[in-house]
Order: C-alpha cells, then structure tokens, then sequence
C-alpha cells in the first residue's frame, strides 16, 4: 500500500462539515465499541450491522457516507483483534484493552463518497450528506498517475497546521537493485543515533531537546490565556505547532537514516527493543522517545522489504556486556564507555556491541532449524528456514504500523 498526501485548501464551512465528519466517525466507533463491551460473542460483522442501524437512529450519523461509517467499526475492531492477540500471546503487563476515542482526527472513506475532478486535477469532490463539497489539493503528485480502481482508501486528517487528504494506493513499491554484498549490525544509542559494526558513529539529533526551550515558552504563555478565550486557543494552536514540527523533523531524520543504510547493506542487524518498557525509567524517558528508535526500526523494516533486503531483529541481552574477540562476559555499568577484556581486547563499547549483534543476525538468519527436525538431520536440505519466508513476516509488519 502507497500512500499519497496532500494539504486541502478550503473554505471556513466546509473545515467545518471536515470537523463534524470526524466526530460522526469518532461516535460511530465509540458505539461499536460499546456494543462489543455489553454483548457476548460480538465480531466484525456484528460491528458492521450496527453502523447501518446508527445511521437510521441518528441523523448526524446517516450524513456519513455508508462505507466511512463501516471503515469507522473496522477501527474498533482493529482495536478488538489486537486486545484478543496480546491476550491469546500471553504478554505480560497491559493487553491493549480497547479504549474510547476522545480525539479522532480523520475520516476514512472507501472506494465511493467522494470522485477527483474530472476538470482539473488538483480538486476532490465528497458526495455524501456532510456537505464538504469540492476541495483543493495542493501538492507536487499527480494522483491522476494511477487509475481509480487503485485508489482503495480516501483519508481526511486534521493535523496543528491544518487539513490533508491521503489517497492509499494499492500498488507494488518492491524495487530491484543490485546486491552490496555487504552486512552491518547496528547498536542505538542515546549518545549517538547509532554506532555500526564498522565502527561509524551516527550523531543524535536531539530535535525536541533543541526545542524544549521555545517549548516551554509557548506553553507558559498558554497558560497565562484565559479559558475560553480565543487567544489561548491561538496559542494552544503556536503550541501544537511546535510540536509538529518536532515530531516531523524526528520521523523525516529515521526515515533518510534508514533508506541509507538499507541501501548500503544486504543484511541489517538490530537489537529487538521494547520502547514502551525502557521509557519507564523516568530518567531516561525524554531521551528515548527523543531519539525515535522505533520509528528508526518501522522504517529500516519498510525500506528491507521494499529494497530486497534482509533486516534481523535479536535479542539485545548481553549484546554489551559479550566482548566481541573472545565471547567472555565482561560486566560494566552503564556509565562505561569503553570495553576492556582481560583477553587484552580493547574497543568503544557501542562498536562491541555492533560487533555482537551483527553476528547474532547472521546466525540467526543463516542457520534457523525447522521444528520438528532430529539433531542427526539438523543440517539437511530442509534445514534452514528460506530468509524470504521470514522476510516476508517482517514486511508484512511492517507495512501495517506504516500504514496506520
């Protein structure tokens, strides 16, 4: 799936008809939602009955057009199946157990509802009931490059700078180019971005740090505005602008980053994170959600399957602490930068790591035995698990958190 943006250009009644077309979504998920919390054996096309009865109960509702109503309960249901994988997984912790929406900010639309402009090429036409009528689309695509039968979804997103209009395109984004015959390992760290096998150190950008002083300036004059007022909503709106163009600056750094590397290697190796668990150590939290190591890996996943490469997560235990010459435990806090092996090996900690994790990636890649197999036929013709196979999962992931 590709996904096309542009910025809509509009008038001030038809923002408005945008709005009330994003909340109708929002209630329509909400209510699936609690049909499947206060009813037993609910599933997805219990949830899809129900918007055709939202729209005869509720007149907002019926103004939806029918398809982005179902596109709404999809939503929820999205949220169901996870909470039902997390719990059929047994992780530990929270399950995900769906919540409420609070703050919907898109409307989805399906393949009716909405027609391009047959007289130009740079406007939509939304046809159904909420009155958003004819938009302008500014951007450099032309959208008119694929057919209509490509078009799968149509989005609308209200963002801090305005409105946008997604076009998610089903087409093939899989690109042949030549093998580098080369693989790397890669440590993420809060100093540096990164630091590889080959001993290259990638700079930390630290965007939000950068801009936490400007952060916090519009956020005192935020709260010196009265309630209510229309000059605290502008600078609620200076504020969520600022934050924007963080976020932006953060996801533009992992995306060039990651198209870098992917390019420049066959075989990528990086340690198997879990974000959420490390940002609860309150002292590091800012920082690791600064530095946008998740997005680093979603996008690494997204260049691996579009390039042909092969992307291994592993575990990240001991990746540090295993000196990469001799394979000894070498125990060091965190505050130590420089590993030192009693076999006489010296080397910057992160370049050890790298080191470790790229050769746990080619093991685990090169030499995955099938389930089932005896010890004595463990290296025969059906042995190793194909890397397509698994690269496939991994694409197949990844192409989901990109598209959400």
């Amino acid at each position: 799936m590709f996904v096309i943006e542009y910025k809509v250009k509009a008038k001030k009644h038809q923002y408005s008809a945008i709005d009330e077309a994003i909340r109708t979504t929002q209630f329509v998920r909400n209510k699936c939602l609690r049909h499947w919390m206060d009813s037993q054996g609910v599933n997805k096309y219990d949830l899809s009955k129900l918007c055709k009865q939202l729209g005869n109960e509720f007149d907002f509702a019926k103004k939806l057009n029918s398809q982005a109503r179902q596109a709404a309960s999809e939503r929820a249901w999205s949220a169901i199946h996870l909470f039902y994988r997390n719990c059929k997984a047994g992780i530990k912790g929270k399950k995900g157990y769906p919540q409420f929406q609070k703050n919907n900010r898109s409307v989805e639309y399906k393949t009716t509802g909405w027609k391009l402009d047959p007289n130009t090429k740079k406007h939509i036409i939304f046809t159904d009931k909420n009155n958003i009528g004819r938009v302008k689309l500014i951007g450099s695509r032309d959208i008119y490059f694929y057919s209509k039968e490509q078009i799968r979804r149509v989005r609308l997103v209200r963002r801090a700078d305005g409105y946008y209009c997604q076009f998610c395109i089903n087409v093939d984004v899989t690109k042949k180019v030549e093998p580098t015959q080369q693989a790397i390992g890669l440590d993420v760290g809060l100093t540096d971005f990164y630091t590889d096998s080959k001993g290259h150190k990638e700079p930390n950008p630290r965007f939000f740090r950068k801009g936490e002083q400007e952060l916090k300036r519009l956020q005192r004059r935020l709260s010196r505005k009265q309630k209510g007022s229309s000059n605290r909503k502008k600078a609620r709106q200076r504020l969520a602008k600022k934050h924007l163009r963080i976020s932006r600056q953060r996801s533009e750094h992992a995306k060039r980053v990651a198209r870098c590397v992917t390019l420049s290697n066959d075989v990528v190796a990086y340690e198997d994170l879990q974000v959420r668990n490390l940002v609860k150590n309150h002292n590091l939290a800012k920082s690791i959600s600064d530095v946008g190591w998740y997005q680093f890996r979603v996008w690494l996943e997204y260049f691996g399957n579009k390039f042909g490469k092969v992307t291994v997560a592993v575990p990240p235990q001991y990746t540090s602490q295993k000196c990469s010459n001799c394979g000894r435990i070498v125990k060091k806090a965190l505050s130590t930068r420089t590993h030192t092996c009693v076999c006489g090996h010296t080397l910057d900690r992160d370049h050890n790591a790298a080191i470790n994790i790229l050769r746990e990636g080619l093991r685990t890649t090169g030499h995955v035995e099938t389930a089932g197999l005896d010890s004595e036929n463990a290296w025969g013709d059906s042995a190793s698990t194909p890397v397509a196979s698994e690269q496939l999962g991994q694409a197949e992931s990844s192409a989901d958190q990109v598209s959400s």
